[in-house]
């Protein structure tokens, strides 16, 4: 009871920046209350709720299993085994994610069925499997991180440059939904497990990187397969012509009752869960052919996590999403200064709140308390989101081409990679697919179509996507400068005792 009222009290601190930036704005700037108090006032409390059920779970049934699959397919020492784990998890948890379901179906409609949802879905989740798969490998042969991420880099910044403008924000968006709130304690349960079989690596090095990765490849594939779908060749190859359709935006269909909509959400979390579920039941069961120590406990781990995020998802809906979406139309109407530092604010308490962000920062504080606080990691990461979309926003504004700031970008990442202390550029990157997940995303991309119509070029395919790519990026500059500069006083203080 303790322990759950602890969690409780942890997670209403990380709310206050949240309930501190809507009340603030709402009172002092726009000067009346939301639409609904009470029913804002209920669906507060739940995320409350959820949140601390899903970290609850987290911490008692997804990072035991990640450490203890690790750990028995590494004293297997069969390689294959672990391969075909990596690969078949990343599959199974991206193929059926919520949040690329509904990037993918709206890329489609605004693409004009140029790109395929399921398709694009089938690359994302392909391409995250194998990402994982060259991850673990990495993880096994003690390769450095800033390898690999300099050589993706260096594919993104080519892909980049040769993909057509509609595309970019699709694939840079797609990556960053590919992993989410049940994948992500898993994937670094499962890396730092394998650090800890395989004798002398450190975690920070060798545990973490495999989100990065994750996040990294599909936009690579995503770009890969624009250039196919905006290319006529493709067209004339497959026999066909390019679909055209009424480029009107029709709104997205919603359930009728509010029944329908308690079931779709339900629907939703079942179709995140279970793939995953089955991939580690099945592979502890059919493959290790070794029963779980306490079938109870995680039985009623799972339990919690369903109605964590149950609750979860009714406090974003109710609550969060649709009060942030209607502040900033507001606050556009009061002036561009007042929107501005909304969005950034907003940015930096959802971030804040994210369970995935939560986990992992108290996951790595754990290996390296006196650099690595869980605090300043996530105020970190919060304010790199919150440059991120006010970046976004004034792309949105002046009418600059996604490119033209993903390029630069994209070249300071890699610059920071090379010169950075390798104990820390992998979290860095892990973060950034972090700090973009079941909190921010779904309130990013509110944000981007209700500001796209009224600051952008009424063109939502180039003006909406993208700004979760670069919300996604800016954490991980962040991090990645707070590590230089406390390795460089490191540095100092021991050259000058």
């Amino acid at each position: 009871m303790k322990e759950a009222l602890r969690q409780l009290l942890g997670t209403v601190r990380s709310m206050l920046p949240v309930l501190g930036v809507i009340g603030g704005f709402q009172a002092l700037v726009l000067a009346k209350l939301p639409a609904d108090p009470l029913l804002m006032l209920l669906a507060m409390l739940a995320l409350l709720l959820g949140i601390s059920l899903v970290l609850k779970s987290m911490e008692q049934v997804i990072f035991p299993i990640g450490n203890a699959l690790s750990h028995e397919l590494s004293a297997r020492g069969s390689l294959p085994l672990l391969v075909v784990f990596g690969f078949t998890l990343g599959f199974a948890a991206v193929i059926a994610e919520p949040s690329l379901i509904a990037v993918a179906e709206e890329a489609e409609r605004l693409s004009e069925g140029r790109m395929q949802a399921a398709t694009l879905r089938l690359i994302v989740a392909l391409s995250v499997g194998l990402a994982l798969v060259v991850g673990i490998l990495r993880s096994v042969l003690g390769h450095a991180i800033h390898r690999y991420l300099l050589g993706t880099i260096a594919l993104m910044l080519l892909a980049t440059w040769a993909t057509p403008a509609e595309v970019t924000g699709i694939a840079m968006d797609a990556g960053a939904v590919s992993v989410n709130i049940i994948t992500v304690p898993l994937l670094v349960a499962l890396g730092v497990g394998l650090s800890h079989a395989l004798s002398g690596r450190s975690p920070l090095v060798t545990g973490f990187g495999l989100l990065a990765l994750a996040v990294m490849a599909p936009r690579i594939a995503v770009q890969l397969y624009g250039l196919w779908a905006y290319g006529d060749v493709a067209w004339e190859l497959a026999g066909r012509s390019p679909p055209r359709v009424d480029g009107a935006l029709v709104p997205i269909a919603v359930p009728d009752s509010p029944h329908g909509a308690l079931l779709r959400d339900a629907g939703t979390i079942l179709r995140s869960v279970i793939p995953i579920l089955l991939v580690v039941v099945g592979f502890q069961l059919l493959v290790l052919r070794r029963g779980f120590a306490n079938p109870r406990r995680l039985l009623y781990g799972f339990l919690w996590l369903l109605i964590g995020l149950f609750l979860f998802l009714q406090g974003l809906r109710h609550g969060l999403f649709p009060l942030g979406a209607a502040m900033a139309l507001d606050l556009a109407a009061q002036g561009k200064i007042y929107l501005y530092l909304f969005v950034f604010l907003i940015g930096v308490a959802a971030t804040l709140v994210e369970p995935a962000l939560i986990a992992i920062t108290r996951k790595a504080e754990v290996h390296d308390p006196g650099l690595l606080k869980a605090s300043i990691l996530r105020w970190l990461a919060a304010c790199g989101v919150g440059m991120g979309l006010v970046l976004g926003i004034l792309r949105m504004a002046q009418g600059i081409a996604l490119e033209w700031v993903l390029l630069p970008l994209l070249a300071v990442l890699a610059l920071l990679a090379w010169i950075g202390p390798q104990d820390s550029t992998a979290l860095a990157f892990d973060l950034g697919g972090v700090a973009t997940s079941d909190v921010t995303v779904p309130l990013i991309t509110a944000l981007s179509i209700a500001l796209s119509s009224l600051l952008g070029s009424g063109d939502v395919m180039l003006d909406a996507f993208g700004l979760i790519a670069l919300a996604s990026l800016g954490p991980i500059l962040m991090v990645m400068l707070y590590a230089l500069a406390a390795e460089s006083w490191r540095r100092y203080h021991a050259g000058h005792p």
